[in-house]
């Protein structure tokens, strides 16, 4: 995953664990992670769906977790995120004719599932609390 979704994802879940009794708005928590609100919502409308967060709409609007931050591990809110793999993507057309480029992207294809799942349960084992009690 070589992009900021999955450290924009956590630092959203953090404020929300901060937070808990708090309905926090997009333009609040955007302005915490120093982006532009639309970002914010689009990250917030794939952990809703992933059903680690539930929001309201409205003057007394805004975002909690569905749950509590002991709850949710970090490796579903990779997973929410999750665009693509660990070790980023394969070349799409190696050559057939050589001996490495025919098979190349099997064998890669084992390395990043592989290295995918150990990421996965590294996560797993991680709470969204634990990662929250590091901040004051």
């Amino acid at each position: 995953m070589n992009n900021t979704r999955f450290a924009t994802a956590i630092h959203i879940m953090t404020l929300l664990a901060k937070s808990p009794q708090e309905w926090l708005t997009s333009e609040w928590i955007a302005g915490s992670i120093n982006v532009n609100p639309v970002i914010v919502r689009k990250e917030l409308s794939v952990l809703r769906e992933a059903g680690l967060i539930v929001s309201r709409q409205g003057k007394e609007g805004g975002t909690q977790l569905s749950k509590n931050a002991d709850q949710i591990s970090i490796s579903e809110i990779y997973r929410s995120v999750k665009n693509t793999d660990v070790l980023g993507k394969k070349n799409l057309n190696p050559n057939p004719a050589c001996s490495v480029g025919k098979e190349v992207n099997v064998h890669l294809n084992t390395l990043f599932e592989e290295t995918d799942q150990l990421v996965i349960q590294f996560l797993g084992v991680k709470s969204l609390q634990e990662f929250s009690d590091q901040f004051g």
